[in-house]
């Protein structure tokens, strides 16, 4: 049976990944000519991550938007970056992967003491097992031979959904409103993503399909 790929059902526009991936393509070169690691990039991604979690806490909206952009844009650079160098290797993956979990632990954890004393606090821990979730699913059918990477609520969006909040919270000065609905969303969503991956392996399993091709990064 020949490969395929799926229809895969996002909440971002095929628009605005297409342009994503374009503006990706060119700063990724430019960053190969300037010699850029990408296991420097995957550990900038790490602190920015780190450092939108603290600025959460610090109850400074505005500047953890700022390391939230920097976070999502090492992140997608990085990969980039080792394809366009030819140096992909088992220990960057494994790496890429570690750090970006830790990542989004302590923008959750920044958000979650954010809302320490009121029932949001949960929608945090819940949107941060989404997301773990939608991870191990992926990399559990990865070991199965699946290369699995359907959902509709992916890093990328995670991420934009976050920002958004932060950015427009930050300047209409409706912080906790749009970021609890952003973490509702993620919450939701991420946990779908999750059972959706888990019910198209059983479903590739059943149709003894060979495993398909797929570009998601998560």
């Amino acid at each position: 049976m020949g490969t395929q790929k799926p229809e895969i059902f996002r909440f971002l526009p095929k628009s605005l990944l297409l342009w994503g991936a374009r503006l990706e393509e060119r700063l990724s070169r430019d960053l190969v000519r300037l010699k850029v690691k990408p296991n420097a990039l995957t550990g900038m991604s790490l602190l920015a991550g780190i450092a939108a979690g603290g600025l959460f806490a610090l109850e400074r909206p505005l500047w953890a938007w700022l390391a939230l952009v920097a976070c999502g844009s090492f992140d997608s650079l990085d990969g980039k970056v080792a394809a366009l160098t030819n140096t992909q290797s088992a220990f960057g993956a494994i790496l890429d992967s570690t750090f970006d979990r830790y990542a989004e632990f302590f923008i959750y954890a920044g958000l979650a003491f954010h809302f320490r004393s009121g029932w949001a606090l949960w929608l945090a821990f819940l949107a941060f097992l989404g997301s773990v979730m939608v991870s191990y699913t992926r990399a559990r059918a990865e070991g199965l031979g699946y290369v699995c990477n359907v959902g509709i609520m992916q890093r990328a969006e995670r991420l934009i959904l976050l920002g958004t909040a932060a950015l427009l919270g930050s300047v209409f000065k409706i912080f906790d409103i749009a970021v609890i609905t952003a973490l509702g969303l993620i919450a939701v969503f991420s946990n779908v993503t999750a059972i959706q991956r888990t019910l198209w392996v059983k479903k590739r399993e059943r149709l003894k399909s060979s495993p398909i091709e797929g570009t998601g990064h998560e």
